[in-house]
């Protein structure tokens, strides 16, 4: 999957395919996740947080997206 790297002390890139509810997440010095079933607002709001690790932290953890380590 293709990632945008983004502007954040947390994350250095995502990806995200909206046909299989899939997103990516590189972290900073932390390697890359794969969430899976995560809504496309969920996504749109965390890349229009004003803190995406902030969010990320709060959100996603709070949710219990499943998950795996990529790398």
């Amino acid at each position: 999957m293709a990632r945008a790297r983004v502007e954040s002390e947390s994350l250095r890139s995502v990806g995200y395919d909206p046909a299989r509810r899939v997103l990516e997440v590189e972290f900073q010095g932390d390697g890359v996740y794969r969430y899976e079933d995560v809504p496309p607002e969920v996504v749109l709001e965390l890349l229009e947080a004003e803190s995406m690790g902030t969010y990320f932290n709060q959100v996603f953890k709070a949710q219990g997206f499943r998950y795996r380590r990529l790398d």
